[in-house]
């Protein structure tokens, strides 16, 4: 029913920065939230950082302070701002969807290189 597509992953060196993207299409359900979740090699996959309904965005404290997630209900795209990229931040990062905290929709991730 729903379609995520991410995309701006790449290669920085630290202290850089990327941004983003994901849009979403087909049947969009009300009250529907995305985010965004990452997992580097050999570890479990993270939250980042995600929209719950109209409250203020959760983040990892890991990336507090460094990320700024955003959105656009019209457009229904969510955007990751990533600055002062570190090289622990190195992972596929996978933006989700789903009503609620639910994640029952998954891009097909993009990889994001922080080199030292």
């Amino acid at each position: 029913q729903v379609q995520l597509v991410e995309s701006g992953g790449g290669l920085v060196q630290a202290g850089g920065s990327l941004r983003l993207s994901c849009v979403a299409s087909g049947t969009v359900p009300a009250l529907f939230n995305m985010g965004w979740y990452r997992q580097a090699p050999g570890k479990q996959r993270e939250l980042v950082a995600r929209f719950i309904n109209f409250d203020a965005p959760l983040y990892a404290n890991s990336v507090k302070g460094r990320f700024t997630i955003s959105r656009d209900r019209v457009k229904n795209t969510v955007t990751l701002q990533m600055n002062d990229l570190k090289p622990e931040d190195t992972a596929v990062y996978y933006c989700v969807g789903g009503t609620g905290i639910a994640t029952d929709y998954w891009g097909q991730g993009t990889q994001v290189t922080v080199s030292s």
